[in-house]
C-alpha cells in the first residue's frame, strides 16, 4: 500500500479523482452505501452532492481498484496534468507513484489560482452542457415514446369503435328480428289456441254423445242379459234334472280322476329326462339364440382342483369354437357378490362376460337376463343349479346340464 494517500493530493487532482469517480460509479459493482444513494443521480450531481462520500470511499484500495477498472476501460482526451494524476492515482500503473509527483508539479508551476477557476469553470459549464443535452435526449425519446404508444392507443380506440357499432347494428338487427319472430310466435300461439279450443268443444260434445249412447246400450245390454241369464237358468235346471233322473236310471257310479291326469304324467317324465348334447347342439342351431352359462357353475364342475382363474381362462378358451361355429349369443355371468374386485376375462368374439354387482348373486342376473327376454325367442341355459332352472323354465328357457355343454365343447 502506497502512502500517497487521497489527502496528500492538491485541491485540483482530489477534485478530478471525485469527478473521474462520479463518471464510473453506475458501472462499478457493489457500491458502499453513501455511495449507492447518489448513484442515479447525472455525474455532475453525483460530483456536487456525493463529493464528500466519494472522497471517502476512495480510501478502501478494493473499491478504488475497482474505480480505477472503470476508468482505465475509457479512453480519454484530456491532457491537464490534474487529470494525468488522478487517472494514475486511480489505474495504479507501474511507475504511478512518480508520475503523479511529476503532474502535480507541473500543477504547481502553473499560473495562479484565477486560472485553475477558469478552467474549473469551463469544465464545469461543459459538463453541464452535456448533462443539458443528454437531458434533452432522454425527453426526446420519452416523449417520441409516449406519442407513439398515445398513436397505438387511438388507433386500437378506433378500431375497437368500429367493432362495437358494428356489434351495435348486428345486435339491433337481431333484436327486430327476434321481435317479428316472437310477434309472428305469439300471432301462431292465438290461432292454434283459438283452434284448439273449438277442437275441445266438439270433442266435448262428441264425448257426451257417445257417453250417452253407452249408457243406453249398457241399459239395453242389462235388460237383454237378464232376459238370457233367465232363460240359460231354466234350461240349465232342466239339464241337471234330466241327467240325475238318467244316473239315478242308469246306476252309474262315482267318477275319479281326470284326463289331463296322463299328459301331466308324460311333462313330468319330459322334466326328468336330462337333455343331451345334442338337444343343445339342436337349440343353439335355431335362429336367434341365446346362451346364458352360469359361469361358476360349469367351471367348478370341469375342473374343480384349478383356481378361478384358471377356470374362467379355461371356460372361454372352450366356449370360442362352439361360439364360433353355431353363432349363438352368449353371455357368461360369473358369481362376484362377495367382492368388488373385477377381473379382466379375455373373452373371445361373440361371448359377453359379466360379473354379479357386490351383493347380487349370478343366480339372480341370469333370472334377469331370461326374464328380459322376449317371449319365443330359443333361451339356452347352461346350470346344475335346481332352484335356477325352474324359475328360468317358468319364463320359457331351456336348462341344460353343464355335462351336456362340455360334452358338446369337448366335440368342438
Amino acid at each position: 500500500m502506497s502512502d500517497l494517500t487521497f489527502a496528500d493530493l492538491p485541491e485540483q487532482v482530489r477534485a478530478r479523482l471525485v469527478a473521474l469517480t462520479a463518471d464510473v460509479l453506475p458501472d462499478v459493482p457493489k457500491l458502499p452505501a453513501p455511495v449507492r444513494r447518489v448513484a442515479t443521480f447525472a455525474p455532475a450531481r453525483r460530483a456536487k452532492l456525493g463529493g464528500t462520500a466519494i472522497a471517502d470511499a476512495l480510501a478502501d484500495d478494493d473499491f478504488r481498484a475497482q474505480v480505477g477498472t472503470q476508468v482505465a476501460a475509457r479512453p480519454t482526451t484530456a491532457t491537464d496534468p490534474a487529470n494525468e494524476a488522478a487517472r494514475a492515482w486511480l489505474t495504479r500503473p507501474d511507475g504511478w507513484e512518480d508520475a503523479v509527483h511529476e503532474a502535480v508539479d507541473r500543477i504547481a508551476a502553473r499560473p495562479g489560482p484565477a486560472d485553475d477557476r477558469a478552467e474549473r469553470e469551463t469544465e464545469r459549464l461543459r459538463q453541464r452542457l452535456a448533462d443539458a443535452e443528454q437531458s434533452v435526449r432522454e425527453l426526446k425519446a420519452a416523449h417520441k415514446a409516449q406519442l407513439d404508444e398515445i398513436k397505438g392507443e387511438n388507433t386500437s380506440l378506433r378500431r375497437k369503435l368500429g367493432d362495437t357499432r358494428v356489434s351495435e347494428r348486428e345486435a339491433r338487427a337481431a333484436a327486430e328480428e327476434a321481435a317479428a319472430a316472437q310477434a309472428k310466435a305469439e300471432a301462431d300461439a292465438e290461432e292454434r289456441c283459438s283452434a284448439l279450443e273449438k277442437e275441445n268443444r266438439r270433442l266435448r260434445g262428441q264425448l257426451e254423445r257417445v257417453e250417452s249412447e253407452i249408457a243406453q246400450g249398457r241399459r239395453d245390454a242389462r235388460s237383454e242379459r237378464d232376459e238370457t241369464t233367465l232363460r240359460a237358468r231354466l234350461l240349465l235346471e232342466t239339464v241337471i234334472e234330466a241327467a240325475s233322473g238318467l244316473q239315478r236310471e242308469l246306476a252309474l257310479p262315482q267318477v275319479s280322476g281326470s284326463p289331463g291326469d296322463r299328459v301331466q304324467a308324460d311333462v313330468a317324465e319330459a322334466g326328468q329326462r336330462v337333455p343331451s348334447q345334442a338337444a343343445l347342439e339342436q337349440y343353439l342351431a335355431m335362429p336367434r339364440a341365446r346362451l346364458v352359462v352360469d359361469g361358476y357353475n360349469v367351471s367348478k364342475t370341469s375342473w374343480p382342483s384349478s383356481s378361478l382363474e384358471a377356470q374362467r381362462i379355461r371356460l372361454m378358451q372352450a366356449l370360442a369354437p362352439l361360439v364360433a361355429r353355431t353363432g349363438a349369443e352368449t353371455t357368461v355371468v360369473f358369481d362376484a357378490a362377495e367382492t368388488d374386485h373385477r377381473p379382466p376375462v379375455n373373452a373371445p368374439r361373440g361371448v359377453r362376460v359379466l360379473f354379479s354387482p357386490r351383493g347380487v348373486i349370478a343366480d339372480d342376473v341370469i333370472r334377469d337376463l331370461v326374464a328380459a327376454e322376449p317371449e319365443g325367442r330359443v333361451v339356452v341355459v347352461v346350470t346344475a343349479d335346481q332352484a335356477v332352472a325352474r324359475d328360468v323354465v317358468r319364463d320359457g328357457a331351456r336348462v341344460v346340464p353343464p355335462e351336456a355343454l362340455l360334452d358338446l365343447l369337448a366335440r368342438s
